[in-house]
């Protein structure tokens, strides 16, 4: 059971939001029983490394680190203008110069070793399946491996890899989209839970949507071992987003979250805004470049206490977070 692999008290897992999750956030999720996940997206190796030894300082409990599977952007010049044009009213807007030039840069293969450098208990993935190479050297360091899946498809995948377990990602779900192959389908999470049980062995983790007991013991019921809550704790005390953010989890409505490519070059889904209809039609560039370009967006945005320019990722039942206080008393109404 995997409760007893990653020596959780709850069938919980803490989502590895990228950008949200803090050390103290991390460790106050393993410390109150759940398995915490250091969202390491955006990170690169040695920033990876000092994270995860920041979170030792603060518990002696497993818990994961979350990597996004890098794969090379193809550099359309034209494309890349085009992205920068779309955003220029922003930076106006905004006060402030246009991003002008971007790298990606190989950060994946030093955030895998600082993962085995610092033995960490378990490594997840999103946005698809490491090389062979990769997962045999965690196989071979003790490392237990997460997949995400938004499709039965992906799920079988995931398992053929020699991945642990796997994370079905509903499409409910804020943030990311965990999806690697096309059409990308939001398929609900139930509906997802269904068709993948009996078709593969490895562990199921049910994600999506799960802000309330009676959704989270359904999951548990349609075969999930555990479930990934994120949204149900991004108003946590111990949670260090701004209070803007918090703010807007709590007075969000019914069918408010929409999935957009703008803010990264990747889908995720979010709190509907400004900055999502303005964009809903613009050129964007591929992932990880967008997200270069509108950093400096979001990071004016939040010191100018604008809401409709911030990336606020949360889930499709957002509205229904009602409970604030520590991560334990969130937990504790939960189950």
């Amino acid at each position: 059971m995997l409760q007893t692999i990653f020596d959780m008290q709850h069938p919980i897992i803490q989502a590895p939001m990228a950008g949200v999750t803090s050390p103290k956030f991390v460790a106050a999720c393993a410390e109150a029983g759940l398995l915490g996940s250091i969202g390491a997206g955006y990170l690169d190796g040695e920033q990876t490394k000092q994270f995860i030894q920041e979170v030792k300082k603060l518990t002696t409990k497993p818990f994961a680190v979350n990597l996004f599977v890098q794969e090379d952007p193809k550099i359309d010049i034209e494309v890349l203008q085009q992205a920068r044009m779309a955003l220029q009213p922003f930076y106006d807007e905004l006060g402030l110069s246009p991003v002008q030039s971007v790298v990606s840069k190989d950060v994946f293969t030093g955030q895998v070793q600082a993962v085995i450098e610092e033995k960490v208990a378990i490594c997840s993935f999103t946005f698809g399946i490491p090389s062979a190479e990769v997962l045999q050297q965690l196989k071979d360091n003790g490392i237990y491996t997460i997949g995400t899946a938004t499709t039965l498809e992906e799920a079988k995948l995931v398992e053929q890899a020699g991945m642990d377990a796997v994370v079905l990602q509903g499409g409910e779900a804020g943030g990311h989209r965990g999806s690697f192959t096309d059409p990308i389908q939001l398929i609900p999470l139930d509906a997802l839970l269904q068709q993948v049980a009996g078709q593969i062995a490895i562990p199921m983790i049910a994600a999506g949507g799960l802000v309330t007991k009676e959704a989270i013991q359904q999951a548990l019921e349609n075969g999930a071992q555990a479930v990934q809550i994120g949204t149900a704790l991004l108003v946590a005390d111990e949670c260090e987003i701004s209070p803007l953010y918090k703010n807007a989890v709590l007075a969000s409505n019914a069918q408010q979250t929409t999935i957009t490519l703008a803010f990264t070059g990747k889908p995720a889904r979010g709190l509907a805004n400004e900055f999502t209809k303005r964009m809903k039609d613009a050129i964007v560039a591929p992932y990880p470049l967008q997200n270069y370009l509108t950093t400096t967006i979001r990071k004016e945005s939040a010191e100018q206490g604008n809401a409709e320019y911030l990336s606020m990722w949360m889930g499709e039942n957002s509205h229904l977070v009602l409970q604030t206080g520590t991560v334990k008393s969130i937990v504790n109404k939960l189950l």
